[in-house]
């Protein structure tokens, strides 16, 4: 009996793992999946809290994949060690703070070290030749090779036929005519592939799976490291980031106000780490204010916290403001004329 042979797929939760895996699982090879955790991932925050994303499934779609395949899922904590490749990628940010070609490369050479450990034979990823601008070319799929040192264990499912041979095409571990050639950004192979395989519930394709690629994140998250003097960030920041609306009025302060009762609701467990600002006389908002304020800064926030208020059109709104220590007192302000909140920054 030959010996059956074991691959680690990563698993973003997409359409393109999904199927990666699901190909080679279908050659009667022992698949596992890993999912490696950085916090930038879209999925699973916003998506549960704001009412306009109401209609959407609330799950991990990469556990939902793991379930879809009948295997396990290992997730993997890399928050630390990732920021490194977020400070400081070799190879560069993308269009944002997207560091795509250096993440690809810490994720294969991570499910290296993984397969070094655990006795698994290769890796299987869902890339896709002319897919991703910078990660996803084929002149840069070889450098993600290379440089995580998984070399020619890094199978590409999808692409395979498109690129040089691996070992386990070599080696008859798999059959290469069982691969395909799919290139390019259209996502129509793919689903074809699902329907014929009866895969018909996934993730939307091309959606997009990490905040770094958004510029509007982007653009909050430079606006962090500028404000703090340098690259640094903890999971509460980058967890704030992708909730509120974002504004900075003073270059030393900014403020983070809540747009509907889910956020109102998130930003709640965050109030003994700011001063905090809410309406009493009429309906609104809960804001945030991140960074250190004066009295005179103070009012100006409660002006603009009053303008995102249903008391907007009043000529005076009540608001409480508090402390860290949990110290409260009230305020009452005009609300900001729209040409001045025009005046503040937002992120």
């Amino acid at each position: 009996m030959t010996e059956q042979r074991k691959a680690v797929a990563l698993i973003s939760g997409g359409l393109d793992s999904l199927l990666a895996a699901r190909v080679i699982q279908d050659q009667g090879i022992h698949v596992e999946g890993i999912n490696f955790f950085t916090g930038f991932c879209v999925e699973g925050h916003t998506h549960a809290i704001r009412k306009k994303d109401r209609a959407k499934p609330k799950r991990n779609n990469a556990l939902w994949v793991a379930e879809q395949l009948g295997i396990r899922l290992h997730i993997v904590d890399i928050v630390e060690e990732y920021k490194e490749v977020v400070f400081n990628p070799p190879h560069g940010y993308g269009a944002n703070l997207n560091p795509c070609l250096d993440c690809k490369i810490f994720m294969v050479r991570k499910a290296r070290e993984w397969i070094a450990e655990h006795g698994f034979d290769f890796i299987i990823t869902g890339e896709v030749i002319g897919q991703r601008p910078m990660s996803q070319r084929k002149d840069t799929m070889p450098v993600v090779a290379r440089d995580s040192g998984a070399d020619d264990l890094l199978l590409r499912p999808l692409c395979a036929r498109n690129l040089p041979p691996t070992r386990p095409e070599r080696e008859g571990w798999i059959e290469r005519e069982r691969l395909f050639d799919f290139s390019g950004r259209g996502r129509k192979p793919q689903m074809a592939l699902a329907a014929r395989l009866g895969l018909h519930d996934y993730a939307q394709p091309a959606g997009g799976c990490c905040f770094l690629t958004d510029a509007q994140y982007s653009a909050k998250l430079a606006d962090l490291w500028r404000a703090r003097g340098e690259k640094r960030y903890e999971m509460d920041d980058i967890m704030l980031l992708k909730v509120g609306r974002h504004l900075r009025p003073r270059p030393h302060f900014k403020v983070i106000i809540s747009r509907e009762e889910g956020e109102g609701n998130f930003l709640k467990g965050y109030k003994r780490s700011f001063i905090s600002l809410t309406t009493t006389s009429c309906a609104g908002p809960l804001a945030l204010i991140d960074g250190e304020v004066s009295e005179e800064d103070l009012m100006l926030v409660a002006r603009l916290v009053a303008r995102y208020s249903q008391g907007k059109q009043e000529e005076t709104v009540e608001l409480e403001v508090s402390d860290r220590e949990g110290n409260r007192r009230a305020l009452r302000v005009r609300p900001m004329a729209p040409s001045e909140v025009l005046e503040a920054w937002h992120l």
